[in-house]
């Protein structure tokens, strides 16, 4: 199956889960793509105790996900992505068109 994964918020929990149900997915032997929007691309700066997002970010990539964050999104907040490639909304439509699931978390 390939799972398209869209997070729009920089909660630190919600990111979290959104990373384990892509990992989860992953190590099913699915494909997965997120795409991060709005106050989602945020998500390569969270910080936090409980919720380790750098660790499941570094398994999502080792495991062959596949990651994108909004350009306009990144713009407006004034950051740089880091992790991911600067994707677009043309990016966005075509994951959600290859996708066999779109799951959007925020």
């Amino acid at each position: 199956m390939k799972l398209g994964i869209v997070l729009n918020t920089n909660d630190p929990e919600t990111a979290w889960n959104a990373l384990r149900l892509g990992n989860e997915a992953l190590s099913k032997g699915n494909e997965v793509n997120m795409f991060l929007l709005g106050s989602g691309v945020e998500m390569e700066n969270i910080k936090d105790e409980d919720f380790d997002i750098p660790d499941g970010l570094s398994k999502f990539s080792q495991s062959g996900g596949t990651l994108g964050a909004c350009g306009t999104c990144l713009s407006r907040r004034h950051q740089e992505a880091k992790v991911c490639p600067i994707s677009t909304m043309s990016d966005l439509v075509e994951m959600i068109s290859d996708s066999d699931k779109v799951v959007t978390f925020g």
